[in-house]
């Protein structure tokens, strides 16, 4: 993919200003569109958590950027990290593609206990990238666990491409067409804020459901 081929281009030079991402949408989809969680998604939290939380989003977009700076550690702290929720991080690549296809490759990349350092790191640096940074991919790299010859490694796998490719697939399939987009076991939740998030968790924890 062109984008992993830039990759050390891409973190070589300085990113100019580039156009924001896509915000959420409240389209329905059905439970059955959602692509299953297998065992290639990154997952954080409890294998055996009653609830989960697939989240579609896209490393460049500030939308996903201002929720997981506002909402994700208040939800962490009291759905994952208590084993309530476990949360299934899947790309949906937004504008400008070869930056948001470098991040999440390095992401993908990156060792997968360390899949969601590297994701910190990329959303919490997203604000610099936007105002010029040179370091913001390196940066991730940095925490990733990986040698720059294994990521260069990495990149080239086909293996790779690959996998964001099927996630991207799997987004259309369950009608996803802007970030950051949510599914609560399997149904879509229009508003990412923490009290509908919570909600809708909730609701998926009582008996019945």
């Amino acid at each position: 993919m062109r984008a992993f081929r830039r990759l050390f281009l891409i973190l070589a030079l300085a990113a100019a200003p580039l156009g924001a991402g896509v915000a959420a949408v409240a389209t329905p989809a059905l439970a059955g569109d959602l692509p299953p969680v297998t065992a290639e998604d990154r997952v954080l939290g409890r294998a055996d958590a009653p609830v989960t939380v697939v989240e579609y989003a896209s490393f460049v977009c500030p939308h996903c950027a201002a929720w997981h700076k506002e909402v994700y550690p208040a939800f962490k702290a009291r759905y994952i990290d208590t084993g309530k929720v476990k949360l299934v991080y899947r790309n949906l690549p937004t504008s400008p593609e070869d930056f948001a296809m470098t991040a999440a490759g390095i992401a993908r990349c990156s060792r997968p206990e360390r899949f969601f350092t590297v994701a910190d790191s990329l959303f919490d640096g997203q604000p610099a990238f936007y105002a010029g940074s040179r370091t913001w991919l390196r940066d991730a790299v940095a925490l990733s666990g990986r040698t720059e010859d294994e990521m260069k490694a990495c990149f080239q796998d086909p293996a790779t491409a690959a996998r964001i490719d099927a996630e991207i697939a799997g987004a259309s399939a369950a009608g996803v067409d802007g970030t950051p987009t949510f599914f609560v076991n399997g149904r879509r939740i229009a508003d990412p804020s923490l009290d509908s998030l919570a909600a809708a968790v909730d609701a998926a924890n009582r008996p019945g459901h």
